[in-house]
């Protein structure tokens, strides 16, 4: 087992800087999950850490050793990618023993890590199959075990799941979740998901353009946004944003007067006759006279544009001030259809205010 620290790594290609003075320490047998949308670097960190990318500036340690010159086959991680990439030749038995058998480990001692990782991943009865036998997740399952057979410092996973159906990757979250606490291997984890990174990590990293956006706890990302970019990234459905103009530590728009809790409003004050964004979450809203919300002077009129319900509950997607959207998550029976204006009561306690300038979380400043 061991610590991965990365100490002011840049990654330049040409001039396109891809990672940009990225720092973090990642501790022993935590799952550290990369979050964040395409080309923002986080499958580039990734790889330097892998050695399948050379870093620009910085370093690189795993455990105690800096591994910045260190080819990847002697950094002790194993790798689990995107597309699988098992032989297509060989059955699931010699596809999981392969590295091993390069390494010329013993006979004995290859069975035995391959017989318990297919029983830890529950495939021991598809060892005799290739793997045009196997079905997406059944290959995935090999993937994982050909990883766990080498007994491995690191585990470093590249978007695993993002070839599986929806119901597949629930199951494999559950099951990769699982293998973590019974291994205990520290494990650097790839998704452009954000359902998948609050799920699964221990501690995630939001990415944004190459740079580290926040690096924090899954509730205190969604609890404690560092700035807009954090808060619309975490979430689904995602924070709602309406552009409001603060006056005496309230946000107002043409259709919304809006008064946050004493913290908020008192942060606000610094902020008076500007804009900012005045973001809420959709399960922090509700329909007057059907919520929980007390009904203060936080009241959003609105006109419903969708209705979606999901069973458990019922998505809005409302239109406020004509050209802003607001999105809420209320109760499966509400009453309402597309063309219905309504009023949105917004929990005080949960709201936030970013920056136009900047788009920092005023409430945390």
């Amino acid at each position: 087992m061991a610590e991965v620290v990365l100490d002011k790594v840049f990654k330049r290609f040409g001039n396109v800087t891809a990672v940009k003075d990225f720092n973090l320490q990642i501790h022993d047998e935590e799952f550290m999950v990369f979050v964040g949308p395409s080309g923002c670097g986080k499958t580039t960190t990734l790889r330097m850490i892998a050695g399948l990318e050379e870093i620009t500036e910085g370093t690189i340690k795993i455990g105690e050793r800096v591994v910045n010159d260190v080819p990847p086959k002697d950094r002790d991680i194993a790798m689990v990618f995107q597309n699988y990439a098992l032989y297509p030749h060989m059955n699931v038995y010699q596809n999981m023993s392969f590295g091993l058998r390069l390494r010329k480990t013993p006979k004995a001692e290859i069975d035995r890590r391959v017989r318990e990782a297919a029983q830890m991943l529950q495939i021991e009865h598809l060892l005799e199959r290739r793997p045009r036998e196997l079905s997406g997740g059944q290959r995935q399952r090999v993937a994982l075990g050909r990883a766990i057979v080498r007994e491995p410092k690191v585990f470093l996973m590249d978007e695993p799941l993002s070839n599986l159906d929806a119901k597949l990757r629930v199951e494999m979250r559950a099951s990769i979740a699982k293998l973590h606490r019974r291994l205990g291997v520290t494990t650097v984890y790839v998704t452009h998901d954000q359902v998948e990174a609050m799920t699964m990590g221990t501690r995630i990293v939001v990415m944004k353009d190459g740079l580290v956006q926040q690096v924090d706890s899954p509730i205190n990302l969604y609890d404690k946004p560092i700035n807009k970019f954090v808060a619309g990234f975490m979430g689904s459905p995602a924070m709602n944003f309406l552009v409001g103009t603060v006056q005496d530590g309230r946000i107002k728009g043409t259709n919304f007067d809006i008064k946050p809790d004493a913290e908020l409003a008192r942060k606000l004050q610094k902020h008076s006759g500007k804009k900012v964004y005045f973001g809420i979450r959709p399960e922090n809203l509700g329909l007057r006279g059907d919520t929980s919300i007390p009904e203060q002077d936080n009241t959003i009129k609105a006109t419903i544009e969708v209705v979606e319900p999901l069973g458990a509950e019922t998505i809005l997607i409302a239109s406020v001030d004509g050209d802003q959207t607001l999105v809420a998550r209320v109760d499966a029976h509400a009453r309402v259809v597309a063309g219905d204006r309504v009023e949105l009561l917004a929990d005080p306690a949960k709201m936030q205010a970013f920056t136009l300038e900047d788009e920092r979380n005023i409430r945390f400043d």
